[in-house]
């Protein structure tokens, strides 16, 4: 196990500079999800990390040594990181196995004995046992996708990169193929960087979770740390669904149109609460707000409220005891992230 150390890393392509100083640290053995919107640097940072784009500034370390900086970069095959792609990309004419056996450094040197070894363990690993003679056409597309990690894996690699490989997957298929992915490189102590533009991916399957804005990392931390106390408003509306209240803070506490609410921190003055919205509980027959929406989700609902002039998201569970018209009570569990009118109005 390595650790990824990235440190004022800057990189771009002739004429568009789209990393600026961006610092990022993935404990060995974790796997850390990288969200942004479309143009933030994912790629360019995948890119730069695996080998294929040299930094303009600052350093890529894996481990103890210096992979890649304005000065050097190693080549992507003797920096020990490998790359899971979107798509499995697998070779339609060999088999399973010699799909994965390609993965092994030195493959046409490496003896028939110690590769055929070494594919078995990672079918066993990847729970494809029994399917070394098949052709990737005749697996599924999670499938494939495990086969591709199995090959990713197969050299021992100090970083696994994984760029977006679930995307082309069904919803289905998706949530329960990340789960064995996620299973596998626990499993083997594997240092990851997850690339997806899925909030409920990377907030599921990381440890830690790195947005970038506008080529920097804007915060940081774990998946709970982010939704719970995003660093801005940007980042609150960004990361899931967001209830902002209009309040005036107090200390503890906040005056809004749903009554006082708890703050994670004392403040004072005019701005905004940040709630989620399961943390509304509703309660039918109460003067506090109107459901003007009800959307049903089997397990659960998301109503849409007005509160005077406000309007509030509020999830449910099932059975839904308000429909549109209803009038509800509203109560706040928990506490509210508050930020000031200053800060709320950028």
């Amino acid at each position: 196990m390595s650790e990824l150390a990235i440190s004022g890393l800057g990189a771009g392509y002739p004429g568009r500079e789209v990393l600026r100083g961006v610092d990022l640290r993935v404990p060995a053995g974790s796997l850390t999800a990288v969200l942004g919107a479309s143009g933030g640097g994912k790629t360019t940072l995948l890119r730069a990390v695996a080998g294929f784009l040299q930094p303009t500034a600052g350093e890529i370390r894996v481990g103890s040594e210096v992979v890649a900086s304005a000065q050097r970069s190693v080549a992507p095959e003797r920096r020990r990181v490998t790359i899971v792609p979107q798509e499995a990309a697998l070779f339609p004419h060999l088999t399973v196995a010699a799909n994965i056996g390609y993965g092994l450094p030195g493959w046409r040197a490496t003896t028939r004995r110690a590769r055929r070894a070494r594919v078995a363990e990672l079918l066993e690993v990847v729970g494809l046992e029994g399917y070394d003679r098949h052709r990737p056409q005749q697996l599924s597309g999670g499938q494939q996708q495990r086969v591709a990690l199995a090959r990713a894996l197969a050299p021992a690699p100090a970083a696994v990169l994984l760029d977006e490989p679930f995307s082309a997957l069904d919803a289905g298929l998706r949530a329960s193929v990340r789960d064995q992915v996620r299973e596998i490189l626990t499993g083997l102590g594997t240092t990851a960087i997850l690339v997806t533009h899925d909030q409920d991916e990377a907030l599921s399957m990381a440890d830690q979770v790195a947005v970038l804005r506008e080529g920097t990392v804007a915060q940081a931390g774990t998946p709970e740390q982010l939704y719970r106390a995003p660093v801005d408003l940007a980042l609150a509306q960004f990361l899931g669904e967001a209830v902002l209240l209009p309040a005036e803070a107090d200390g503890s506490t906040a005056g809004t149109v749903l009554g006082p609410v708890a703050l994670t921190e004392s403040a004072r003055g005019t701005g905004v609460i940040l709630l989620r919205p399961e943390q509304l509980s509703i309660t039918p027959g109460g003067d506090k707000a109107m459901v003007t929406r009800a959307s049903f989700h089997g397990h659960d609902a998301v109503l849409t409220l007005r509160a005077g002039a406000v309007e509030l998201t509020a999830r449910v569970l099932s059975p839904v005891e308000a429909r549109a018209g209803d009038t509800v009570a509203v109560a706040v569990r928990g506490a509210g992230v508050f930020y000031p009118a200053e800060s709320s109005a950028k």
